[in-house]
Parts: structure tokens; C-alpha cells; sequence
């Protein structure tokens, strides 16, 4: 299994030097007389609505720059609103054209004050070469003047954001171990050939593969009128793994608010005709990526005939019969992501159950550019500080954490 690492921070060999620069060959003279007029009128805005124009242009970037991810689209803030976010757009414009920005998420935390976190961003135009360092240095500014209203910011940069993380790091930001997004992922590369997909799945999946449609399990594409069965699934899979699942009016508009712009499908796993399984995926820059599962703990017949994996098998088929170039498995946890770094044979005992399925698929280990945080205030900072050392005070970061990530 490879394994794909965008970055590490300075302990693991250090951060690649920083993107950008305007002597990279194959950049022709008209496109660095275009960017050279693109950065005379660049300029940083942040503002809460700006305005439909600007955001509909903001999401066309998102949906054309390879890996982006939905949570920086407006559809996601609105999303977030109804577990009380609300949006900052801060949007580098050069005229009519966005050049880059990030949505940051901002809420409002009892005994801490205004927090923001910004996942999977910020996210610069792919095609920008020579004035690529000049944006992001912008938007590192911003990002550095936003927290004197806020008493903590948290940021992942996204995929290829190296030179994102080094310019917070330059302006006081430090490494973050908060976990506010998933930091590493599984992929799988859609861009193989069908045959390639299937040989490398594990011997018993190849097997299932055939058997699933003689054995009556079929997966097809369901709409918004299949909601309540994911919802009633979702919950079985809550309840069993012991999380609070997403409310079914939260899983509506999820639905509502992506369908129209082609960034969500939901699959339903279906035994003799009864669903016994939904998944909801999203997609964005190419990216296909598991959001929320749900199974029938009860029946004994699903489990015994695999559907789950039949779930994740046609969703790698319908990707890649849609035109993504990877299947994401939705994130890894820390210790499964040293575990199938180490040398050797992997220790499958030391992987958690739903870690250890994703690895049946034959997907890479995906990880991010090291997440940042920056908290203005000492006092915040220290006592977040002890906190995190002690294991009480882990226990009421994590519930923080899952606060922040969750529906409710």
C-alpha cells in the first residue's frame, strides 16, 4: 500500500519551500502579462454575504480546482447554519474574477467567545503561476487580521496547500492538534482501469463482486424521497458505534442545498428489494468522498452477504463511471495512519474496525498539509494548552471537537 503525504511538520523532515514564483518554465509571456494585470487589481475582502454574483463565481472555482472540497462551497455554510454557524467569505478578487478566498465558519462558544475554523481551505485558482505566492500572502494576511475578533482560528489547508500552512506558520499560527477536519484520508485512484479497481480489492471482495447480484444485493441511486431510510439507517449505525447521529432535517438540506450543483448522490444498498444500507457522498474537484453511512444493525442477512462493501464498491463504479479521478474514504484516524506507514506487514489487530475495511479496497493512504491554529489571547491559549495534556481535559476537547464537527 502507498502512501500519499502532501506534507509533515518540522519534526518529520520539515515543509516544502513555498509555492509560486513567476520563473517556472512552460509559463508563455501572454500569461505572465495576464497575471501581472490580475495582480495590479487584487484585492482581500471579508464580508458574511458577497452577494450572489461573487458567491456563484466563488463556487465555480471550487467546482474546477482538482481536489477542493464541498465545505468551502456557500451551499455547505448554509448547511452549517443550522448547527449555528455562520459564514465569513473572505474572496481575492481581481475585477469580476475570484482568484482564490476560503469560507471560514465561525460560531460562538460558551466561556470562550467567538471560534472560527476553516476546513479544507484556503483554496487558490489552479491556474494561477506567476502571482499564485502574491494571493496566498494576501489571504494569509487576512486570515492573521481575523483573529483579533475571534479567541481561536483553526485551519486545514487543502490538498497542495503547503505553501498555505508555511504562510500562516510565518504569521504566528502554530501546529494544531485540534483535529477540526480529517488530516488523513484513504483514496482510491478512479483513473485505473476497471479491471485495475477490481484486482486490487482483496481476494474475498473480488469473489463477492460476483456473487452480490445472484445473491439478490443490489446498490442503486436514490433521491431526496430516500432521506428518512438514510436517516433511519444513519442511526442504526450511530447507535452501534455509539455517536450522536445527524438529525433527518439536517440530512434534508445537506441533500437540498448540493443536489442542484451536481455535489451529492446518495446510494441505497438494498437486499431482496428492502434497503439495508445508504451511503451519502459528496463530490467536488474530482473528489468523491464518503460523508454519511448508515447499515441495518439488525439484519443478520446484510452483514452475512456483505453489503456494506457492495455500497463501496459501486460507489467506486459510479465515480468513476461519473468522471471523478478519486474515491475518498472520508478520513483515517492517527493511529491507522502510522500503523499502515510502518514498515513491514501491517498489524491489522492494531487498526480500528472501520479503518481496517477501508484498507480492503485498495486505496493510498491521503494526507493533508499539517493543520494550524492561532489563539490570541495567553490566557485561552495556555489553559488550552493544559487541557490537552491531561487526559480529562482530551476527553473535553474531543467533545468540543465533535460539537464543532456535528450537525446539532
Amino acid at each position: 500500500m502507498q502512501v500519499h503525504s502532501a506534507s509533515q511538520p518540522p519534526e518529520f523532515g520539515g515543509l516544502p519551500k513555498e509555492a509560486g514564483g513567476g520563473n517556472r518554465p512552460g509559463v508563455t509571456a501572454a500569461e505572465r502579462a495576464r497575471e501581472k494585470q490580475l495582480l495590479s487589481g487584487l484585492t482581500v475582502t471579508v464580508t458574511p454575504d458577497p452577494g450572489s454574483e461573487l458567491l456563484a463565481a466563488w463556487d465555480q472555482l471550487l467546482a474546477r480546482t482538482i481536489n477542493s472540497d464541498v465545505a468551502q462551497l456557500s451551499a455547505w455554510a448554509n448547511i452549517r447554519r443550522l448547527a449555528d454557524y455562520e459564514p465569513l467569505y473572505l474572496l481575492a478578487t481581481s475585477g469580476a474574477e475570484v482568484l482564490g478566498g476560503a469560507t471560514v465558519l465561525c460560531r460562538k462558544v460558551r466561556g470562550l467567545g467567538r471560534v472560527g475554523y476553516l476546513p479544507y481551505g484556503p483554496t487558490i485558482a489552479d491556474h494561477l503561476v506567476t502571482i499564485r505566492a502574491s494571493v496566498n500572502k494576501q489571504l494569509a494576511d487576512t486570515l492573521h487580521t481575523l483573529t483579533r475578533s475571534h479567541a481561536a482560528l483553526f485551519v486545514q489547508p487543502p490538498d497542495g496547500g503547503e505553501d498555505i500552512a508555511i504562510a500562516l506558520l510565518q504569521r504566528g499560527f502554530r501546529f494544531s492538534q485540534a483535529g477540526i477536519a480529517p488530516a488523513s484520508t484513504m483514496r482510491v485512484d478512479l483513473t485505473q482501469s476497471e479491471d485495475a479497481l477490481r484486482a486490487n480489492l482483496t481476494r474475498r471482495l473480488r469473489t463477492w463482486t460476483r456473487q452480490w447480484p445472484e445473491r439478490g444485493v443490489k446498490v442503486r441511486v436514490g433521491d431526496r424521497r430516500d432521506i428518512p431510510v438514510l436517516a433511519r439507517l444513519a442511526a442504526s449505525t450511530a447507535q452501534y458505534q455509539g455517536f450522536t447521529p445527524f438529525p433527518e432535517n439536517y440530512l434534508e438540506v445537506t441533500y437540498d442545498e448540493l443536489a442542484p450543483g451536481g455535489h451529492v448522490v446518495l446510494l441505497l444498498g438494498e437486499l431482496s428489494g428492502a434497503p439495508v444500507a445508504a451511503e451519502l457522498l459528496t463530490g467536488c474537484g474530482g473528489v468523491l468522498k464518503s460523508r454519511i453511512t448508515g447499515m441495518d444493525r439488525t439484519s443478520t442477512e446484510a452483514a452475512k452477504l456483505n453489503v456494506a462493501s457492495a455500497m463501496i464498491w459501486e460507489a467506486i463504479s459510479w465515480g468513476k463511471a461519473n468522471g471523478y479521478h478519486a474515491y475518498d474514504f472520508g478520513g483515517l484516524r492517527p493511529e491507522s495512519v502510522e500503523a499502515l506507514r510502518s514498515a513491514g506487514p501491517v498489524d491489522q489487530d492494531s487498526l480500528p474496525g472501520p479503518d481496517l475495511f477501508k484498507t480492503k479496497f485498495g486505496g493510498d493512504v491521503w494526507t493533508y498539509p499539517p493543520a494550524v491554529e492561532l489563539i490570541p489571547s495567553r490566557i485561552i491559549r495556555t489553559g488550552y494548552d493544559v487541557l490537552r495534556r491531561g487526559d480529562g481535559g482530551q476527553k473535553v476537547i474531543t467533545a468540543v471537537r465533535e460539537a464543532l464537527r456535528g450537525g446539532r
